[in-house]
């Protein structure tokens, strides 16, 4: 193991584990602790399908080389199953000792079968009859029938049945039957008195009415069971063929993926577990059994269906972006001077009106726009849409690999060609992760570029949920830049250099690594040292060289990393000018900003890339300078706020764990995310 990096995987966990601490917490809103339990489960079924199942495929091609924390795949592996089987336990033990019993003291109570009144008796009865058993399908399991496919993250349930009565007709002993809850809600809302929320999960009504579909069987045991496969696609790089046929074969072929966990009852059969091992490939590392409830990532449903404010956050509303209120349309806005937007704090509403506005507006010529996340029904892709049918020259390069999203963004692709906009894939070998949207406009003194550059995705959903920052200009050297951004990415051309942009793959790494050495340089001299870096993750070994040897050099350097962190902080003789937090709250950490007091001339920097080498090697990246002394000031109240956080931060610590900082005895408290909203909801508007 490295003295001077954490392993990423296994920091990853400890991330994790963070978002597990909020579930934990009794300071956090009893059905907010719900929420985050859901989270905590919905990020681990990434992980399995992600992470481990690359660990796995290189073990099997047994590939022993270390990374560059010194740790084998093999190594990684058995610790991720240590750790993760410690988290899952936690995660059980929170849901069915806390979460649970207090859930019911507040009237919401999850109903057991034989828990059931008459009159839920038969609702259920009726329910099971209308709603499940038309789209239930059994599968029996014996020498006619091959082991059926398990889905990957579908849960099912596994029956050992016998015969009952003699019959003409094949008979099987073992059955599994999917729980569709893709299309019935996986809670069912059961009658209950005025006030009183009941429910049951659908794998329990299923449970107690499978007499019903197997009539003339004894049901000997009934358990439910959940298998997660590798879903990451395998594109090769550098490919020659057909981008958007590859991702599509890709996509029909990841629900055949390899299992890499199954998760189950802790009261299934021995030789039913046996069976399930052997047909899906699994060892022992790979088994989570569970109490009463798996798939905690369905706890989401239970959050939405429950009509009960007071065990919920307080509301903040998405506040209006001052500078495009009372304006007859956003281009004035923007010639009046740059505008820094903070999302969710700020509404996102502001960048769909950019969009739309463009898209109608007749002195606009052409828009070019890159779209990484799109959502089905995404106004931004719709408006797009109609600009191509207004006749205005319409570039979107949509990014087919952005993981998850693949089918939205192919139907959206498709939709625009149709309509007759450009539309590209980006350069080959590389995922186009930047956020910019470009609006040419003419205008009696010619044409205008109007420029949005952002830290986070061109999506409505996630921009009501994560923390980004957005930036509107009408310099004409953004202009110029982000015009050689888009001749890049559409017709790979190669710009010799750029007035303001670090763009990845060619320009970030150096231009982040010139910016450490430089404060490293001020430090030595005496002069103003300060480095402040805000990402979701840091694991590039290079630029966490660079931040040891700045901080050697007297830099301070804080830190604010909400995910990964293979930086060991804090470590005497390497670190110990380097503190590092991490924020989790309400609302998901997602912006970059870099900070770089540069001997009293600073700089402040946003960015679509976290400092790892797939966002510097292997991604179209941009991070951008924010020039207007005003908005300078915003960031840097941003910076400052998050950094004093002692309600929601944790202190990374050397060892990859982390601890929560709380506030002194005679300490203010400082929920930042909170503090933010309210400074913006003021007359400062500090973003």
């Amino acid at each position: 193991m490295s003295a001077s990096l954490v392993n990423r995987e296994l920091s990853w966990l400890e991330f994790n584990q963070r978002v597990l601490e909020e579930a934990q917490d009794p300071d956090v809103p009893l059905l907010e602790r719900v929420k985050f339990l859901a989270i905590f489960s919905s990020n681990l079924d990434e992980f399995f399908m992600i992470r481990v199942a690359g660990l796995k495929s290189l073990i099997l091609n047994r590939d022993q080389t270390p990374g560059s924390d010194g740790m084998t795949p093999a190594e990684v592996m058995s610790a991720i199953a240590v750790r993760t089987h410690e988290l899952v336990e936690q995660q059980h033990r929170c849901f069915l000792e806390e979460l649970a019993p207090r859930l019911a003291a507040e009237g919401v109570h999850l109903v057991r079968p034989k828990e059931v009144d008459e009159a839920q008796q038969a609702f259920l009865e009726e329910f099971f009859r209308r709603s499940i058993l038309p789209v239930l399908t059994p599968l029996a399991i014996d020498p006619g029938h091959p082991f059926p496919y398990l889905g990957n993250r579908s849960l099912c349930l596994v029956a050992s049945i016998r015969p009952s009565i003699p019959s003409a007709l094949p008979s099987t002993s073992l059955a599994v039957v999917h729980i569709p809850s893709q299309v019935v809600p996986r809670f069912v809302a059961l009658p209950a008195p005025a006030g009183q929320y009941a429910f049951m999960l659908l794998e329990d009504v299923i449970r107690m009415q499978l007499p019903r579909l197997y009539r003339g069987y004894d049901i000997l045991s009934c358990h439910a069971i959940r298998i997660t496969r590798d879903a990451d696609l395998h594109i090769p790089r550098g490919r020659s063929q057909d981008l958007l046929s590859t991702i599509e074969a890709s996509l029909r072929e990841r629900r055949m993926g390899t299992a890499v966990r199954l998760q189950y009852d802790a009261d299934l059969p021995a030789g039913v577990l046996t069976t399930l091992v052997e047909e899906l490939e699994l060892g022992p590392e790979d088994l989570y059994q569970g109490e009463g409830f798996t798939a905690f990532s369905d706890l989401f449903q239970l959050y939405q269906a429950v009509d009960l404010p007071r065990l919920k956050e307080r509301p903040l509303p998405p506040l209006p972006v001052p500078a495009f209120q009372a304006v007859p349309d956003v281009f004035g806005a923007i010639r009046a001077g740059d505008i820094l937007v903070h999302h969710p704090y700020q509404s996102f509403d502001a960048v769909v009106r950019f969009v739309r506005e463009a898209a109608v507006d007749p002195k606009v010529l052409a828009i070019k726009m890159t779209l990484y996340r799109v959502s089905p029904t995404s106004p931004i892709a719709q408006a797009l849409t109609v600009a191509a049918e207004n006749g205005k020259e319409v570039a979107v390069l949509v990014e087919l690999q952005a993981r998850f999203d693949e089918e939205a963004n192919i139907r959206w692709a498709r939709a625009l060609e149709e309509v007759g906009a450009h539309v590209v894939y980006g350069l080959v070998g590389f995922k186009t992760h930047c956020k910019a949207c470009l609006v040419v406009r003419q205008e009696a003194d010619g044409i205008r570029r109007y420029v949005h550059l952002a830290t986070g995705n061109y999506n409505v959903r996630t921009g009501g949920m994560y923390t980004d920052l957005g930036l509107f200009t009408c310099r004409e050297s953004f202009g110029d830049d982000v015009s050689e951004l888009f001749n890049l990415v559409t017709g790979y051309t190669r710009p010799q250099a750029f007035q303001h942009l670090l763009v990845a793959p060619a320009g970030l790494r150096d231009g982040l690594a010139f910016r450490i050495r430089r404060e490293a340089e001020h430090a030595r001299t005496g002069r103003r040292a300060r480095i402040i870096a805000k990402m979701n993750s840091l694991v590039d070994r290079a630029l966490i060289e660079e931040l040891y040897a700045a901080g050697q050099a007297g830099v301070r350097i804080d830190l604010m990393v909400r995910g990964i962190c293979c930086l060991r902080p804090g470590v005497e003789g390497l670190s110990e000018r380097i503190r590092a937090v991490s924020i989790i709250d309400r609302f998901l950490e997602h912006g970059r900003i870099f900070y770089f007091e540069n001997g009293g001339a600073p700089e402040y920097w946003l960015a679509s890339a976290d400092w790892m080498p797939r966002n510097l090697d292997h991604r179209v990246e941009v991070a951008f300078p924010v020039l207007e002394p005003a908005l300078q000031e915003q960031i840097r109240d941003i910076l400052e706020i998050q950094l004093a956080d002692n309600v929601k931060a944790r202190r990374l610590l050397a060892d990859g764990r982390s601890e929560r900082i709380r506030a002194g005895e005679d300490a203010a408290a400082v929920r930042s995310q909170e503090r933010l909203y309210e400074l913006m909801a003021s007359a400062r508007q500090p973003s």
